[in-house]
């Protein structure tokens, strides 16, 4: 879609913001020749594309108030933007709007070991926290495959899980507190070192609030003592029904395991071929089980996993005898995503959450729906808490394989809702699935959401055009109406 050409009025205006941006982040601070601004123009959601007014890059936490009680006061809108990995279009900019990159603010502040926390900036990336500590035996427990590249913000705004948040919880249970600057230039802190902070939970309602709130300055981390002992288990099935009842037969025995992934036969053979880690390739269905503990339990839990596996017809049963090639069992999840990126020109990367006793169900519904709409489909996806990753590979320069794509994952999505579960486990809402929202939630839930972000953002200045269908001034909230999309993003142009 071609954008109409901006009129007089418009270039001037937008000039004259560019020039109150340069005096309050002056040097490089400011991005606003059309070359710069490319990289900004899109996330991880690449089917999307739109040029921001400009890109602010602040180093300060002086400069970030400043910046947005200068845009507050002017009616301009702000899209909060960290590594730019979302894959919901949570980071896609605005025409008449300004993105404010955080890569800037890339320090660990402070390692206390003593309260097993650290207190990092939003632009550290995820795996960073870990390395900043692993001297000591300690390590940052979130995981996101994209993990050597996403940044603790991202983390914190779409609250971000990995391959083992099934035991040790995603973002928002391994945060304990944030520094953040609200739309008027405002600076608040909420929670902090402590385990527990009086009053509302405000924590809560900040992780996983999608940049709609504020902007994160300042993250507390929690840390945790690395295990004694991780072991990791290769099953392989003939099918993915019964590795999907294999994932219920584990948990139900009382195991918890620190990762719990599954894959099916297009993901685990386009893992092996990219990074050769052994898996048996004519499996229909993998799981990678990982337990961890003191060394006697981890070799009891070990058993009784590959007993249970046994039980439901596995063909491929190994564990791992070293850490060198436990790692080498994850080495090909980890790289999952560009793996079944050879396969294709473009995939669609989904994201929604069921119960887990569904897993055989979904899969098998999923397999249909690959049929009818003629695309495949590769799915990879943290099995233990039901956290889908269904890949739908298409080819973006064949006319109507990126709608069929779209309708294809907005039929998955549907589908979680209406077994049980959810439309996003760590991925979030953004622009991909905002439409979809009616399908989850009446719109007295979506009024009373919106009540939320009007208390921090009452001018609705803040990535407006994500999560909510429609978005309302807040002096409307009383007659709210959401109309489900049945057209994705039209005012989206596409690449």
């Amino acid at each position: 879609m071609k954008m109409p050409a901006p009129d007089a009025a418009t270039i001037a205006r937008k000039g004259e913001i560019v020039r109150a941006l340069k005096r309050l982040v002056p040097g490089e601070g400011v991005v606003s020749d059309p070359a710069g601004l490319v990289p900004f123009q899109s996330d991880g959601l690449s089917a999307y594309r739109q040029t921001p007014l400009a890109v602010v890059l602040p180093e300060t936490v002086a400069q970030v108030a400043a910046v947005l009680a200068y845009c507050q006061a002017q009616g301009v809108k702000v899209v909060p933007r960290g590594a730019g990995t979302s894959l919901s279009g949570g980071a896609l900019p605005l025409t008449d709007g300004v993105v404010l990159g955080m890569a800037k603010f890339n320090r660990v502040l402070e390692v206390d070991l003593a309260n097993r926390c650290a207190v990092v900036q939003p632009g550290v990336t995820n795996l960073a926290i870990s390395a900043a500590v692993e001297a000591d035996g300690f390590y940052y427990a979130p995981d996101p495959s994209s993990q050597i590249a996403c940044t603790i913000g991202g983390n914190v705004a779409e609250n971000s899980g990995g391959v083992h948040c099934l035991k040790y919880g995603l973002t928002t249970h391994n945060v304990l507190g944030c520094e953040m600057v609200l739309m008027d230039g405002q600076v608040v802190r909420l929670g902090g070192k402590g385990f527990d902070a009086a009053g509302y939970d405000l924590m809560g309602v900040v992780t996983g609030s999608e940049g709609l709130l504020g902007v994160v300055t300042e993250v507390t981390v929690r840390l945790l003592r690395k295990p004694e002992r991780a072991r990791a288990l290769l099953l392989g099935f003939p099918s993915v029904e019964a590795a999907g009842a294999t994932v219920g037969d584990i948990i139900g025995a009382g195991i918890i395991p620190a990762g719990l992934e599954m894959m099916d036969s297009p993901a685990i053979v386009a893992a092996e071929a990219f990074v050769h880690a052994g898996y048996p390739v004519e499996c229909q269905a993998l799981l990678i089980v990982e337990l961890d503990g003191p060394e006697a339990e981890c070799a009891e839990l070990c058993g009784e996993v590959a007993g249970l596996a046994k039980a439901r017809g596995a063909t491929t049963v190994r564990t791992s005898e070293s850490d060198a090639e436990r790692l080498n069992f994850w080495a090909g999840r980890k790289a999952a995503f560009p793996a079944v990126g050879r396969l294709t020109p473009d995939y669609y990367c989904m994201d929604g959450t069921i119960p887990r006793r569904e897993l055989p169900r979904v899969l098998t519904a999923m397999a249909e729906m690959s049929g009818r709409y003629g695309l495949r489909v590769a799915n990879v996806f943290h099995a233990g808490d039901g956290n889908l990753h269904p890949l739908i590979m298409y080819d973006a320069e064949k006319p109507g394989e990126l709608e069929a794509a779209e309708a294809f994952g907005a039929e998955i999505l549907k589908l979680c809702v209406a077994v049980g579960g959810v439309l996003t486990g760590e991925h979030g809402v953004g622009v991909e699935k905002r439409d979809l929202m009616g399908e989850m939630f009446t719109e007295t839930d979506l009024a009373c959401q919106q009540r939320v972000k009007c208390a921090f953002d009452p001018d609705l200045l803040l990535n407006p055009g994500k999560v909510f269908p429609t978005l309302h001034r807040c002096a409307e909230l009383g007659r709210v109406h959401v109309h489900r999309g049945q057209v994705a993003f039209p005012e989206l142009p596409r690449f």
